[in-house]
C-alpha cells in the first residue's frame, strides 16, 4: 500500500507540473447556406475528448499542448477532418468548419477504410444506432481498468452482475436465462452443472468489445430471458505492432505465506494434466467383474498413485505474461490483417472462511442447533494459457473474409483443508478433512465469416461457419475425513464399507462437447449505404443451424477394509497407510467401485437447432421508426441416460417456437431518443438440467442432479428507455423493463433426507421488472483545472424486483411465492476515470455492489440461502514512458469484505441477526504492478 501511495504522490505531483493548456475553438456552419449547425459533434480523434456545438454553432475544447486531428460530424452532412493541428502552451487557436451536405451523388463513392469498433465512441455510436435496447463496453475502456478477464469486465455494464467470478447475470436473472455469442456464434458451456459460458476463460487483452442486447429482434437468438451477450475478439489492425507484457501480483493473506499444493504433473504449468492423474489403463470398465479376494484386485489397487497428502510450500507472487503481434500486409492483391496474442498466467489464492450447517430452527431457543462448524482453508492454483489468431482478408472494396480462432486452456488445482466440530452423528467428533481436486478446461472456437456488398450498393450478404470444442477433465478428485485430536495432533481416518461421496474415495469425470454451426443473412437497403440513409427502410432475412453433442462419463472408487483389517492403518499418516504393501485383501485396503445395476453417472445428449427469420426496419415519420419481424426456431433435445431408479432414458423433445418482436424508436432530437420494444422468447432446459446424473460438491456438501421432465419456458418481454448522447463519449439513459415467465426453470433444494440435494424444476409462472440508468460524463467543461478537465465519470445502476409462483406439484417446496434465484434487488457500478494524454497518465477508481440475492432456494427440509451485499473498490494506475514503455499498477478489492452466504433460519424471507451463516470467506486484497513494452 505504501508503494502504491508513493507512486500516486509522484504522479499527482507531475500533473501540476505540466505546461499551460491551450484552447481549440471555432464555429461550424453549412457550406451552402452559411447557417449555424447546432449539435454538431466535434471530436479529437484517438482520445476521449469531444464536445458539441451550441445554439450559435460555436465550440470550445481546452487541450494540452500538442498535435491533434479534429473530426466534425453531423447527420446528413459529410464528415469533416483536419489533421496535424498544432496547439502551443496558452495558445487559443480558431478552426472554423464548413460542412457540406450529402447528396445522392455519393452513391458511387467506395469506402476502403476499416471502421474502428473497440473505442468508447464506436460503442456509443452502436448503441445510438441500434434498433433495440443495447448496452456495451469497449476494448478501449477495458484497457483502463485492472480487469483481467471478461467476467470482471461485463459487470461494468448496466443491469449486469457476476456470480462465482465467472457466470454472468443480466437484470438479476440466473445465468441460465442468458445467451452468449462469441464472434456471432453461440458459445458452448464448459460447466457440467450449469448452463453458462465461463467468462473467466476470455482475457481482456483479446476483447474488442462486449455488447448486451436486452430485448428481442428477429436476427438475434430467440432463447434469452435476461439478455444476449455478444463478445467480439480483435480482428483488424491498421499498422504493424508488437507488445510484450509482464506483471506480478501480491495477494494479502496468500503471497509469501504457507500454501498447500497437490502433487504436480509435468504439464501442470501449461494448464492440463499429463495423464498421471488418470485412471490406470489396466483398470477395467467394470471393477465388479474382478473378484474381491483376487490377486488381480490387489494389483489394480496398487496402480493408483499414493497422492493423498498435500504438499506444503510458500506461495510465490502471481505471474502474468503476454505477447501480442499485429500485422497488416498484402498477399498479391489481398489486403491482409492478422491479430495474434498469447497470454499466460499462474496465480495462487488462499481463501479463508467458515462452513456451517444446522438442525431445524428452534423458536424457543432463538437459534438453530449446530450440525457442523468448520474452519476452511481453500488453496487454489490457477494456470491459464490463451491463444488467439484472427485473420482478415479484403478481397476488394465489396468483399471481405475473416477467420477467427480462439483457444483457452485453464488448469485449476484446489486443496480444501477443513477443520472443526461435527455434531451430526450419534457422537460428536472433531474432524480434519481434506479434498484434493484438479480440473482442466479446454475450449476452442473458430469461425470463418464472409461479408459481401453487392454491386447495387444496397444489398449486403453475410455468412458464417463455425466449430467449437469443449473438454473438461476432472481426474482423481480425492476426499477423505479424519477424526482429529487437537490435544496430541493425532488423526484417525474415517472409512466406510460402501462408496460414499463424502468419505474416503476418488472421483473421475470427463466431458466432451462438439458444436457445428452455419448461418447466413441478407440485408437490403432501399437507399444506398451512406449517411443519409441512416433511417431508410431495410429488410433482412436469414437462417441459423446448429448441431451440438455432449458425452459425459464419471466413476467413483474407494478403499474398503480387508477381511482381517489392521485398524492401526487408520492411525497412520495417509501416505504411509496407502503404501503399496498395505493394499491387500487380508489385513489392508481393498479397491472398491460403486456397483450399480446401470451407470447413473454417465449421459449423452444432442441438440439440433434450426432457425429462420425475416424482419427489417423502416421510418414511420421524420422522427419515428419501426423495426421488427418474426423468428421461427425448431429445437430438438435428445438425452440418453439412466435415472437414480436405474430406468433407461432415451428421449427426444422437439419443439417449434414462433417468436415475434417489435421495436420503436422516436428521435426527440438529433441526440436524444425514446425506445420501446416487445418480444417473445424462450428458455430451454440445458443438458445438465435434464440429465439425472448426480454430482457431489465437496466444498458446499451439495449433490446436484437434473430433471428429465423439464419443459421449455416462454418469456414475454417489454422495454422502454430514454437515451441522450451529448457527444461521442457521453451518454445518459434511463429505462424500465417487464418480463413474464410461463413455466420458468428454477434451481431448488430437493426434499431429501440430508436436505443437501439441488435439482431443477419448472415453477408455475414468474415476473421480473426493474429500472436501469447509465451515465457517462466528461468533466471537460466544468472547470479551468486540468485535473477536473481530464476526469470523466461512469455510473450505472439497476433496481430489480421479481416474484415466482411455485407449482402446485413442486417436488421441493409447498406452493407459495418468492423472488427468483440469483435476483439482485439492486446493482451499482461507479467509476472515476482520469486520463491525461499529454503525460500518458491514467488513474481509475471503480466501485461495485450488488443487493442480497438467493444463492439456493429452500425446500421443506432446507432453508433458503442468500448471498449478502459486498462492496468492492478497485484502483488502477497506468503511466506511459516514452513511446514504448507502459507501467500499470493497481489494487483490487481494496475493502476486502467477506463473501457471506446466510441461511434464512426462521424462514421469514428476511435476513436478520437471528439468521445464521452457511459460508463466509475472504479472498484477500490484491495488488499488481506490471510493465508492457510496445514496438
Amino acid at each position: 500500500m505504501k508503494f502504491f501511495l508513493t507512486i500516486l504522490t509522484i504522479l499527482t505531483t507531475t500533473v501540476y507540473g505540466f505546461a499551460q493548456q491551450g484552447t481549440l475553438k471555432g464555429k461550424v456552419t453549412d457550406k451552402t447556406t452559411g447557417e449555424e449547425i447546432i449539435g454538431a459533434v466535434v471530436f479529437i480523434k484517438g482520445t476521449s475528448k469531444g464536445t458539441t456545438t451550441d445554439y450559435e454553432g460555436n465550440f470550445t475544447l481546452p487541450l494540452e499542448p500538442g498535435t491533434y486531428n479534429l473530426s466534425v460530424t453531423f447527420i446528413s452532412y459529410k464528415p469533416f477532418e483536419q489533421v496535424a493541428i498544432q496547439l502551443a502552451p496558452g495558445q487559443s487557436k480558431t478552426v472554423n468548419v464548413q460542412l457540406e451536405q450529402n447528396t445522392t451523388q455519393i452513391q458511387t463513392v467506395e469506402i476502403v477504410g476499416t471502421r474502428q469498433t473497440n473505442t468508447e465512441a464506436a460503442v456509443l455510436q452502436t448503441m445510438r444506432q441500434s434498433e433495440v435496447v443495447v448496452s456495451g463496453v469497449a476494448g478501449e475502456q477495458i484497457a483502463k481498468s485492472m480487469d483481467r478477464d471478461a467476467a470482471a469486465t461485463v459487470r461494468r455494464i448496466p443491469g449486469v452482475t457476476v456470480m462465482n467470478d465467472r457466470y454472468v447475470l443480466i437484470r438479476g436473472m440466473s445465468q441460465r436465462y442468458n445467451t452468449v455469442m462469441l464472434n456471432d456464434a453461440l458459445t458452448p458451456s464448459v460447466e457440467t452443472d450449469s448452463r453458462a459460458f465461463s467468462f473467466d476463460l476470455l482475457p481482456t487483452s483479446v476483447i474488442d468489445r462486449i455488447l448486451v442486447y436486452k430485448n428481442g429482434s428477429p436476427e438475434l437468438p430467440g432463447e434469452f430471458g435476461g439478455g444476449i451477450i455478444k463478445l467480439y475478439t480483435k480482428n483488424v489492425v491498421t499498422e504493424n505492432s508488437t507488445s510484450i507484457g509482464v506483471s506480478g501480483s501480491y495477494r494479502v493473506g496468500t503471497t509469501f505465506n504457507n500454501f498447500l499444493t497437490d502433487t504436480k504433473g509435468s504439464t501442470d504449468l501449461l494448464g492440463f494434466d499429463n495423464g498421471d492423474r488418470a485412471i490406470p489403463g489396466a483398470v477395467p470398465a467394470n471393477l465388479g467383474q474382478v473378484d474381491r479376494g483376487s490377486d488381480k484386485l490387489v494389483e489394480l489397487g496398487r496402480l493408483f498413485p499414493n497422492t493423498w497428502v498435500p504438499q506444503s510450500s510458500t506461495a510465490s507472487p502471481d505471474l502474468r505474461l503476454s505477447l501480442g503481434l499485429n500485422r497488416r500486409f498484402y498477399l498479391g492483391s489481398l489486403d491482409m490483417s492478422s491479430v495474434s496474442a498469447i497470454s499466460y498466467s499462474n496465480t495462487n489464492t488462499l481463501t479463508e472462511g467458515t462452513f456451517n450447517t444446522y438442525e431445524q430452527f428452534n423458536p424457543e431457543l432463538g437459534y438453530s442447533p449446530s450440525q457442523v462448524s468448520f474452519q476452511d482453508n481453500l488453496y487454489t492454483n490457477n494456470v491459464r494459457l490463451g491463444i488467439i489468431s484472427n485473420w482478415s482478408a479484403r478481397l476488394n472494396n465489396n468483399n471481405k473474409i475473416e477467420f477467427r480462432n480462439f483457444f483457452n486452456q485453464l488448469g485449476v488445482s484446489e486443496i480444501l483443508e477443513r477443520e472443526g466440530a461435527d455434531n451430526s452423528g450419534t457422537a460428536a467428533t472433531y474432524q480434519r478433512n481434506y479434498s484434493l481436486r484438479y480440473e482442466s478446461r479446454s475450449i476452442y472456437s473458430g469461425q470463418l465469416q464472409g461479408t459481401h456488398d453487392m454491386a447495387d450498393d444496397k444489398t449486403t450478404l453475410t455468412w458464417t461457419g463455425g466449430y467449437s470444442y469443449t473438454h473438461r477433465d476432472e481426474p482423481d478428485y480425492r476426499r477423505y475425513r479424519t477424526a482429529y485430536n487437537p490435544a496430541n495432533g493425532s488423526s484417525e481416518l474415517i472409512s466406510s464399507t460402501i462408496v460414499t461421496p463424502s468419505d474416503l474415495g476418488r472421483f473421475y469425470s470427463k466431458l466432451n462437447e462438439h458444436v457445428g454451426m452455419v448461418s447466413g443473412q441478407v440485408e437490403h437497403r432501399f437507399n444506398p449505404a451512406d449517411s443519409t440513409a441512416e433511417n431508410s427502410p431495410v429488410i433482412r432475412a436469414g437462417f441459423y443451424a446448429e448441431r451440438k453433442s455432449r458425452d459425459y462419463a464419471a466413476r467413483f472408487f474407494s478403499y474398503g477394509e480387508g477381511a482381517s483389517f489392521d485398524k492401526g492403518l487408520l492411525l497412520l499418516p495417509l501416505n504411509q497407510s496407502f503404501a503399496p504393501g498395505n493394499i491387500n485383501y487380508t489385513n489392508g485396503w481393498v479397491l472398491l467401485e460403486q456397483q450399480l445395476p446401470k451407470p447413473i453417472y454417465d449421459y449423452k445428449a444432442q441438440n439440433t437447432l434450426l432457425a429462420g427469420f425475416i424482419g427489417g426496419s423502416s421510418p414511420l415519420s421524420d422522427k419515428l421508426s419501426f423495426s421488427g419481424g418474426v423468428r421461427v426456431e425448431y429445437n430438438n433435445q435428445e438425452l440418453q441416460a439412466v435415472d437414480v431408479n436405474f430406468r433407461d432414458i432415451d428421449q427426444s423433445t422437439p419443439k417449434l417456437s414462433v417468436l415475434p418482436s417489435a421495436n420503436f424508436t422516436y428521435n426527440l432530437t438529433s441526440r436524444a431518443m425514446l425506445r420501446a420494444g416487445a418480444s417473445v422468447s424462450v428458455n430451454r432446459p440445458e443438458f445438465r438440467e435434464l440429465a439425472p446424473s448426480p454430482y457431489y460438491d465437496f466444498v458446499n456438501q451439495f449433490e446436484v442432479r437434473g430433471e428429465p421432465n423439464l419443459v421449455t419456458a416462454t418469456i414475454y418481454n417489454g422495454d422502454i428507455r430514454y437515451e441522450f448522447y451529448p457527444n461521442p463519449t457521453e451518454v445518459f439513459s434511463i429505462g424500465a423493463f417487464y418480463k413474464y415467465f410461463n413455466k420458468p426453470i428454477e434451481t431448488v433444494f430437493a426434499n431429501t433426507s440430508g436436505g443437501n440435494a439441488i435439482k431443477f424444476e419448472n415453477s408455475k409462472h414468474a415476473y421480473s421488472l426493474g429500472l436501469e440508468a447509465e451515465v457517462r460524463k466528461s468533466l471537460l467543461h466544468l472547470s479551468e483545472s486540468k485535473l477536473i478537465q481530464n476526469t470523466s465519470l461512469v455510473l450505472n445502476a439497476a433496481l430489480n424486483k421479481s416474484e415466482v409462483e411455485i407449482s402446485d406439484n413442486s417436488a421441493a417446496y409447498q406452493p407459495g411465492k418468492r423472488q427468483m434465484v440469483g435476483q439482485s434487488p439492486y446493482v451499482v457500478n461507479a467509476g472515476i476515470y482520469y486520463q491525461d494524454d499529454a503525460s500518458q497518465l491514467q488513474l481509475n477508481v471503480l466501485y461495485n455492489v450488488i443487493g442480497k440475492r438467493i444463492f439456493a432456494a429452500g425446500s421443506d427440509l432446507r432453508e433458503t440461502i442468500y448471498e449478502m451485499p459486498r462492496n468492492q473498490i478497485d484502483i488502477s494506475l497506468t503511466k506511459g514512458i516514452g513511446e514504448h514503455f507502459e507501467i500499470k499498477a493497481g489494487i483490487q478489492d481494496l475493502l476486502n469484505q467477506k463473501t457471506r452466504l446466510i441461511q434464512d433460519s426462521n424462514e421469514d424471507n428476511k435476513i436478520s441477526s437471528v439468521d445464521e451463516p452457511f459460508r463466509e470467506f475472504r479472498k484477500g486484497q490484491y495488488s499488481t504492478i506490471g510493465v508492457t513494452y510496445k514496438f
